[in-house]
């Protein structure tokens, strides 16, 4: 099952940007043998786009037919990193060839043009910076990953 994060803007070189990368790597590379993979990315440029409702246009755009979706948004369920890597599991399990993870711009997203979300997740209570947000969700895709293939690098 592919796993992909959608989301408006892009983030230049720099720590961030390394660590995206480096996720997202890692989370590929870990989960060709489990049926996850590749973990990739697709930024939406939004400077030549009006508003959320554009942006969640272009965001609605880069969700495939039959994939499931994913909100990050401060009011979605803040779940376990095993809770998260067992839904993908079951995911994977059922057949779903991709599921997109969808980041919006500053002012959110708007719902009325997006598909129905099939989970909205949260990190906390608290609004976390864009770029914050997309390492935190690379870092729990290879934390998932890891999980399901039995690796150590997540501990209870």
């Amino acid at each position: 099952m592919r796993l992909t994060i959608a989301a408006i803007s892009r983030i230049r070189s720099g720590p961030e940007r390394d660590l995206v990368d480096d996720y997202l790597s890692r989370a590929t590379g870990s989960g060709r043998g489990i049926g996850l993979g590749p973990a990739v990315e697709t930024e939406i440029d939004n400077r030549a786009l009006s508003d959320r409702t554009a942006e969640s246009r272009s965001l609605a755009d880069a969700i495939p037919p039959g994939a499931k979706c994913v909100f990050l948004d401060e009011r979605g369920k803040d779940v376990s990193a095993r809770d998260f890597a067992s839904r993908l599991g079951t995911w994977r399990d059922e057949g779903v060839r991709e599921t997109v993870f969808v980041i919006g711009g500053a002012d959110g997203l708007d719902r009325s043009v997006l598909p129905q979300p099939d989970l909205v997740l949260a990190y906390g209570q608290t609004v976390w910076p864009h770029k914050l947000v997309r390492v935190m969700l690379a870092e729990q895709l290879y934390r998932a990953v890891s999980i399901l293939a039995g690796m150590p690098y997540h501990r209870d």
